[in-house]
């Protein structure tokens, strides 16, 4: 059996909080629920090993983190489902936050709502943590007096976006940590192994092969002028970045990712989804669709897909409906428009909008596994061929010191 913490309110509303003993996590929810209590957290405690570190650095990590807003969602929603006014709920879950600059900035939500403010006004004043997606499906919520289920479907859409996020960055895991340390291996090369060498075929005073004089000069230039080629490339790391900033670098940028092989495609499917689920989350929480469409566009990263939404924008208001307009843009997949257009047909647009997303979170997790099969060989590859120059150049030169013959 396994201990599990568990904050929860009981029917009066008052926050309470224990350990409950079970073997998984969702019985050791379903005990709490016997206990006459209302579960907001339940989660595995976590044994003390008798020391701590706690370092608290000022100025760093204030921002609420998506994985801290997921929870403080996933919170709210469980306490105004469970019947809890949203006044109260939002000083529980004020109560509850562990770092100190959310507990201030719900505690200012809590006095604004209390005042008499809406939900969504409130949480319009902070803008860097609740984007308008998240606001306007909080409005809608409000205003259809569904706040609960606006709450649970917006939990279940940062989950699902947060799970994308981590499989591509998990993806790309080893890619990056091959290239660094098949970078580090060369460097060490360059700036250790090689000058050792360089030093023993000085004394022979023999002419060495053109291989190997290229490979001792590629060595001397990073062991003289190594902080200088490391400025340099700084340089044109930080100018690079500026460029993407602008919006010419940033929409040439896009178009080029768009045209790279298995990059592009990856990307178009990605902002499918992202569309997809955003719509029907939207749809679902009462959202119009025209209002629906201009906070969907917020989300598109990609300039050339987004500029691409502008004549689905002009469809929509001219009644032509979703899925002809968007056949029009190009962006969207045969498959995925022909989906979205049966959906309108049959009056199930939410329902096939979310097939849709689910279909594309498949083809994008399938497209990453089909790059990184491919990025892995041929990192490997090309790393092999670079020291292995490196081996060949410096056994040649020693060969010429002793006068092999081949």
């Amino acid at each position: 059996m396994t201990v599990y913490y568990y904050k929860a309110t009981d029917r009066e509303g008052k926050f309470v909080e224990g350990n409950v003993e079970a073997p998984d996590v969702r019985i050791a929810a379903e005990n709490v629920r016997r206990l006459n209590f209302y579960p907001v957290e339940v989660s595995e405690k976590k044994i003390s090993s008798g020391f701590s570190l706690d370092l608290k650095l000022p100025g760093f990590f204030k921002r609420t983190s998506p994985k801290e807003l997921l929870i403080l969602t996933q919170q709210l929603g469980t306490l105004v489902n469970s019947g809890l006014t949203l006044d109260e709920s939002l000083a529980s879950v004020s109560r509850l936050s562990e770092k100190e600059t959310t507990r201030k900035m719900l505690t200012g939500i809590h006095q604004r709502v209390h005042a008499g403010s809406s939900f969504a006004e409130a949480l319009a004043e902070h803008p860097a943590v609740f984007s308008k997606l998240y606001v306007n499906m909080i409005r809608a919520g409000e205003t259809g007096g569904l706040l609960g289920d606006s709450l649970n479907r917006l939990a279940d859409f940062m989950e699902k976006a947060e799970d994308l996020k981590q499989n591509i960055r998990s993806a790309m895991m080893y890619p990056c940590f091959l290239v660094f340390f098949s970078v580090a291996a060369v460097l060490f090369m360059f700036a250790v192994v090689i000058p050792k060498f360089s030093t023993l075929f000085d004394e022979a005073g023999q002419a060495l092969p053109l291989i190997s004089r290229i490979m001792l000069g590629m060595s001397d230039l990073v062991m003289q002028y190594g902080w200088l080629l490391l400025l340099v490339f700084a340089a044109m790391v930080g100018g690079f970045a500026l460029y993407l900033k602008s919006e010419n670098g940033k929409s040439s940028w896009d178009a080029f990712l768009l045209k790279v092989p298995l990059i592009g495609e990856l990307i178009r499917k990605v902002e499918v989804s992202r569309f997809s689920l955003t719509m029907a989350t939207l749809l679902k929480s009462g959202v119009a669709v025209l209002p629906a469409l201009s906070i969907v566009r917020t989300i598109l990263s990609n300039r050339v897909i987004l500029a691409a939404m502008n004549p689905l924008h002009q469809g929509l208001k001219g009644g032509k409906g979703l899925s002809g307009p968007l056949k029009q843009t190009g962006v969207f997949p045969p498959m995925a428009v022909h989906m979205i257009t049966v959906g309108e047909a049959s009056g199930k647009m939410e329902e096939m909008l979310l097939r849709v997303s689910h279909t594309y979170d498949k083809e994008v997790a399938r497209a990453i596994k089909q790059i990184i099969s491919l990025i892995e060989p041929i990192l490997i590859t090309f790393m092999a061929m670079v020291i292995g120059f490196i081996v060949i150049s410096m056994l040649l030169a020693i060969f010429s010191i002793n006068e092999i013959n081949f």
